[in-house]
């Protein structure tokens, strides 16, 4: 069977999508990916993928999503596929109508976090949910990475038959790792002892980084922030917070990092205080690395922690509370390593890439 599978750009083929391309073809499948072009590509194609390119915009603009329909409708008639795997939401509407359009037998979608739930104004979500909404009608089999969202289109009439399937990491890659801590520590000049807490998320405004950022001047600990702003990312600059948050020393920015399970294994508590996920792969990677999670109680994060046992859960925006949950981690070396082996159970159960992959083939017939 041939299989394209859609997304918006380098950065979610190469980090979402690319362990399940590998299970399709394991399976014996011809897989293509189409995305943007951009260099996190050339790792997938190192592993012998081919990679189509069509200039995906993040954006609402009418004439950017004209021409990557018009470029992804000409390549899906050019490539003549059995199924059409579309991912994200504008990119995975876009090959739905690509795919429909030329006929395509089968048509799948995963979405990684509806729109229409993400704070905004209220024109953006309506249109977000109307999007939604006629996609599924193109849609064969609909699929969420998250248990409530899958549950949100089943209730909204998006989809009848919309299934989480969750989201997945490799244990043998995420996993706690003494020597790693101890290298990383050195080369960061950081004591053993001291407390440390790291965020992996793009530099984005709903990920909470000025939120953290305050909350972190009253805590004893570190701040290491990994990440970076694509080049598609839209909204608020965040370095004028990094610029005034105060932490001098405390705070250390790695930037983009291919060694993100041994600086996971180097640190002590993880945060992620977004206002809208869909299923973060940071989560699980902490969580695997026996990290204790603090997070907000939004869709996604109150799916996978679970409160006061495997991590913490405060409201979105709420400096304080954010706060008090950090330093009562920091304080706490015990509590850390109960809360974080507990985490690390619950991801070997729900998250483990290879069982996650096997359902979704197996989902889409493959």
């Amino acid at each position: 069977m041939k299989i394209l599978e859609v997304i918006n750009v380098d950065f979610s083929l190469r980090h979402f999508l690319l362990p399940l391309m590998r299970g399709m073809r394991a399976r014996g499948h011809e897989v293509v990916g189409v995305c943007a072009e951009g260099p996190l590509l050339a790792a997938v194609r190192a592993e012998g993928f081919r990679v189509e390119t069509v200039p995906m915009a993040r954006s609402y603009s009418p004439r950017a999503q004209w021409r990557a329909y018009r470029a992804l409708r000409d390549l899906v008639g050019r490539e003549k596929p059995d199924l059409v795997h579309g991912n994200m939401p504008i990119s995975g509407f876009l090959a739905r109508l690509a795919a429909r359009a030329a006929g395509v037998p089968k048509i799948a979608y995963t979405c990684h976090g509806f729109l229409f739930n993400q704070p905004g104004p209220w024109w953006r979500r309506a249109l977000a949910f109307v999007m939604e909404w006629i996609g599924g009608r193109l849609t064969d089999i609909h699929m969420t990475v998250s248990d409530e969202e899958a549950a949100d289109a089943r209730r909204l009439h998006i989809h009848a038959r919309s299934v989480g399937i969750g989201n997945g990491r490799d244990p043998a890659r995420f996993h706690p790792d003494p020597d790693a801590r101890a290298r990383i520590r050195a080369e960061l000049g950081v004591p053993d002892d001291r407390a440390v807490v790291i965020v992996v998320s793009r530099l984005v405004r709903h990920k909470g980084h000025p939120e953290l950022l305050a909350a972190m001047r009253n805590v004893d600990a570190d701040l290491w922030v990994v990440g970076n702003r694509l080049d598609s990312d839209h909204g608020e600059d965040l370095e004028p917070y990094f610029a005034n948050c105060g932490l001098g020393s405390r705070l250390r920015r790695l930037g983009y990092r291919e060694d993100v399970p041994a600086l996971l294994a180097a640190a002590d508590i993880f945060a992620l205080p977004s206002f809208f996920e869909g299923l973060p792969m940071s989560v699980i990677e902490a969580m695997l690395t026996a990290l204790p999670v603090v997070a907000t109680r939004v869709r996604g994060p109150r799916e996978q922690v679970e409160d006061g046992s495997t991590g913490l859960l405060v409201p979105p925006r709420d400096v304080a509370a954010l706060a008090a949950a950090l330093a009562r981690l920091a304080g706490d070396a015990a509590l850390r390593a109960r809360m974080g082996q507990a985490g690390r159970d619950r991801a070997l159960v729900r998250y483990d890439e290879a069982r996650v992959v096997a359902r979704t083939l197996d989902l889409l017939g493959l």
